[in-house]
């Protein structure tokens, strides 16, 4: 009989083992520094991106790149393999990859040699660090694991980028007395920044311009030509001429106030979900093929799902939809709402659980969520339809065109594109059926 329970409590202690192994309780993004895997703690990551050019700041740190305008905001960059004295890959190219960090309010870019991947894990596989890595100071490592075969560094980003009072004070060094890394705040930063103001800008149109490029990489162009003059009117009409600049980023924020698209970040409203509706074409194929760009936490790709299965409800929808935040669309396909923020066209489409309310299988399967950079080639199939609200306008001309011809390549003859409300398609190939609410395009070519 004590053999019996002894056996009972083995296969109950590899039970309980085997259901820890299967729980995945951490998530960490991947990158490599000098041949070696590292990680950091997905909830400290703000988003990847890529950039070549950065401002220069007199009497920094050596590992301070320099600073950087990420859509607006004055960040510093940090090059990790200076910082712990590792060897630098050469990129042919010149661009660097870059993690964009958010430590205590504040955000930081960081320099390393390669970016992976998102992997999961369970907490308790993770072992304390051994100065057996002796590549970086121990007290910035918070742990390391192994997972399929490799293994893994877990940097204390916290630590890393720690700031406290006894570090103010010591900008020009990098180094606290702690150890830990300190910059000063981007606003301090962003203060040393002069306005963009170039001699060819010789009309406060052109001012406002450079300024909205500056501050909020806002980027005038045919895309926004419209709205921009309409909007720089009404602005005259209400300064005088000394006032009529924008002088910081809250002056850039008032002068967007009316650019944006109603409804971003959350459930499109019934009414407008009807005006929607009522430009969708008439689609042959028993398959509907969506691409929803910079779709954020889900909300407009939730949305246009329940949108189509109510208009065509005997056709198989599939939305491919991306974004380059990686926090938000790794939160995205398992979001619990409350049932007062569900409109009522989405709510047959609802389950309850313990948590709230989310999609039912019908919706979930009919979503691909991906992280993804919109400058980067996709494997994606012909379209139906594309969303895109309000974001070309903060890409740059080449950018811009670069992204607009690849919408002409996949978008379907008689394809639709839904932009912001006050972006439009100009050229030769694309026909409005916009209304009062939405910007839309259809593909002719």
């Amino acid at each position: 009989m004590a053999v019996m329970k002894d056996l009972v409590q083995v296969n109950a202690d590899l039970q309980e083992q085997k259901e820890r192994a299967e729980t995945v309780d951490f998530k960490m993004i991947t990158f490599s520094l000098a041949g070696k895997d590292y990680g950091v703690d997905i909830m400290n990551v703000k988003e990847i991106a890529k950039a070549d050019k950065f401002t220069y700041v007199p009497n920094a740190a050596s590992f301070i790149r320099g600073v950087y305008n990420l859509r607006g905001d004055i960040i510093p960059i940090i090059d990790l393999r200076i910082f712990f004295h590792l060897p630098q890959e050469q990129k042919a190219d010149g661009q660097e990859n870059m993690l964009i960090l958010r430590i205590n309010e504040q955000v930081y870019g960081t320099i390393v040699d390669k970016i992976d991947k998102v992997v999961g894990i369970n907490h308790e596989h993770i072992q304390p660090p051994h100065p057996i890595f002796g590549d970086i100071n121990i007290k910035f490592i918070s742990g390391v694991v192994e997972k399929q075969g490799d293994l893994y560094i877990i940097l204390d980003v916290v630590r890393i980028f720690g700031i406290n009072e006894e570090n103010k004070g010591k900008e020009r060094s990098g180094i606290s007395d702690t150890g830990s890394f300190f910059v000063p705040p981007p606003v301090a930063v962003e203060q040393e920044q002069p306005q963009v103001q170039t001699a060819a800008s010789n009309t406060a149109l052109g001012f406002i311009k450079e300024a909205l490029l500056a501050l909020r990489f806002f980027n005038a162009s045919p895309v926004n030509e419209k709205w921009l003059n309409k909007r720089f009117a009404e602005w005259s009409e209400r300064r005088t001429e000394s006032d009529l600049q924008l002088k910081g980023a809250s002056d850039a924020d008032e002068f967007l106030k009316t650019f944006y698209s109603p409804f971003s970040g959350v459930f499109w409203d019934d009414n407008y979900a009807e005006s929607v509706a009522g430009i969708l074409p008439k689609f042959t194929s028993g398959v509907i093929h969506v691409w929803n760009a910079g779709c954020g936490k889900g909300y407009e790709t939730f949305s246009i799902a329940c949108i189509l299965k109510n208009q065509f409800p005997d056709k198989v929808i599939k939305i491919w939809a991306n974004d380059s935040d990686i926090m938000a669309i790794s939160q995205a396909p398992n979001v619990v709402f409350d049932i007062d923020e569900i409109p009522e066209y989405c709510r047959k489409y609802m389950v309850k659980g313990n948590n709230g309310y989310s999609f039912n299988s019908s919706i979930k399967d009919a979503i691909v969520f991906e992280y993804h950079d919109v400058m980067n080639e996709n494997t994606l199939p012909n379209i139906d339809i594309v969303l895109v609200r309000d974001l070309l306008s903060f890409f740059l001309d080449q950018a811009q065109n670069k992204f607009i011809d690849s919408i002409s390549e996949k978008v379907k003859k008689g394809g639709l594109v839904i932009l912001g409300k006050n972006e439009e398609l100009t050229g030769t190939g694309w026909t409005s059926v916009s209304n009062e609410t939405i910007s839309a395009f259809l593909h002719n070519a």
